[in-house]
């Protein structure tokens, strides 16, 4: 049966965490999605601190922007996460609003076809500070975008607070 449960939230708001404990309630072996690039040392530190946290029952799956031609049918997948696989499609585009939004749609179109349950983490950028530059600024509507358009394919939609999800749908 497919599912599509959206986990959004701040940074640092527990999103990950819930997620996977969510999947492991689910599977004995969920999969995970990371959509991340290594853009510096700092970040290739964090990537690796997440590797460390998961344990062997993980199947990890690095992919940082063609995650429709995963083929997924039956797992429980954890995709951590939209935001940054959105920076990419952004980043890639030349950083061109509507060619990443259309880009992100058509590929999220077709994941979510997978018969599978879906888990999706995602940051809520809006609630944050405005963007100081233009970029910065095309990138929170972008990622609004997406979110909204997530939510709404969701079967379920938590947002996290401080660690604790609240059920919005």
């Amino acid at each position: 049966m497919q599912q599509i449960i959206f986990i959004t939230g701040g940074t640092r708001s527990g999103k990950s965490s819930f997620a996977m404990k969510l999947a492991r309630q689910l599977s004995d072996k969920p999969v995970y999605i990371a959509t991340a690039r290594i853009w510096d040392e700092d970040f290739r530190m964090r990537i690796q601190k997440h590797r460390d946290e998961r344990g062997a029952e993980w199947e990890t799956i690095e992919e940082d922007i063609h995650i429709d031609t995963l083929k997924l049918s039956g797992n429980i997948v954890v995709v951590d996460c939209i935001t940054l696989w959105l920076t990419n499609i952004f980043h890639d585009s030349g950083y061109m609003f509507e060619k990443s939004l259309n880009t992100a749609k058509i590929i999220l179109e077709r994941f979510f076809k997978n018969n599978c349950t879906i888990i999706v983490i995602s940051n809520e950028l809006g609630m944050g500070i405005h963007g100081s530059n233009e970029v910065s600024r095309k990138f929170a509507d972008l990622q609004g975008f997406i979110n909204q358009y997530i939510a709404n394919l969701s079967d379920d939609v938590y947002l996290m607070i401080s660690g604790i999800p609240v059920k919005v749908k």
